[in-house]
């Protein structure tokens, strides 16, 4: 048997990536929350962040196949190894008794939340990546005139007065929606807590934690995880709350890009 063969048919190597994996999550989930936290900024920040990435062309699709070729491995990794643990239990969902009082929350509903996670992603791709849930608010998000340069690694990477679409408008008013609101925060909770064990489990597949300072890594990622779910928190949060006025530079009505738009730049904008 291949070592490729035998990653996906034994139960070491299915854990195995299932960390491999994880760790790729990990690192999108909170590179994504430190893009999104530029909502915080001026609308410059956001939607240069947003051009400059769109304007990456294959190389921006390669990561995303990526992404979610990891996030399919996961979810069948987990799926297979629970179906696994099942079977060797005798079909019971856990032994009766003490251990799975002593069992942690997070890992006691690490595959649970695990699902609802999933659900949440699809949702949030479809609703602010395609436009599909609420495409109103998607297309209405178009014709945002950059007021200054967007650079990158001291590099200006998106020109002052280039047109680009109004994605801080467009996560403004996703989040001015309760319901959207309240699930993107239980969602984001849920993931917190799949994170607490996961990230632990994940060092224990690795072969990377030891008795010596197990505790001290248990403390570290649950102050990471605690500090993701805060940053995530942040965003609705101030938004329903009004903590985060609109920006001025931003029309969250959608009547126009900004004051600064140019004739040409406008009559583009008619077409969109």
């Amino acid at each position: 048997m291949s070592p490729l063969a035998t990653l996906f048919r034994s139960s070491i190597g299915r854990k195995f990536l299932m960390a491999l994996s994880g760790i790729v999550l990990v690192a999108f989930a909170i590179g994504h929350l430190v893009g999104n936290l530029q909502i915080f900024s001026h609308p410059d920040k956001l939607n240069g962040y947003a051009e400059f990435l769109h304007h990456t062309g294959p190389m921006l699709w390669a990561v995303r196949v990526v992404m979610l070729t990891c996030l399919g491995v996961h979810v069948w990794a987990a799926t297979v190894l629970t179906l696994e643990n099942k079977r060797a239990r005798g079909g019971q969902a856990y032994a009766a008794g003490k251990s799975w009082l002593r069992a942690p929350f997070a890992s006691r509903y690490i595959r649970l939340t695990g699902y609802v996670v999933l659900a949440f992603v699809l949702y949030h791709l479809a609703h602010f990546t395609l436009g599909i849930t609420d495409p109103a608010d998607f297309k209405g998000a178009h014709a945002y005139v950059m007021q200054q340069d967007y650079a990158v690694m001291g590099l200006p990477v998106v020109a002052a007065g280039t047109q680009v679409d109004n994605v801080y408008l467009m996560v403004y008013r996703g989040f001015e929606s309760v319901p959207v609101s309240l699930f993107y925060i239980v969602a984001v909770g849920l993931l917190s807590l799949h994170l607490l064990h996961g990230i632990d489990s994940l060092f224990q597949t690795l072969g990377l934690r030891s008795q010596t300072w197990a505790g001290a890594l248990r403390k570290v990622v649950a102050l990471i995880c605690l500090l993701y779910f805060i940053g995530n928190l942040a965003i609705p949060g101030a938004i329903l709350t009004g903590a985060l006025a609109p920006h001025p530079a931003a029309d969250v009505r959608g009547t126009a890009a900004t004051a600064q738009t140019s004739p040409a730049s406008a009559q583009v904008a008619q077409h969109d």
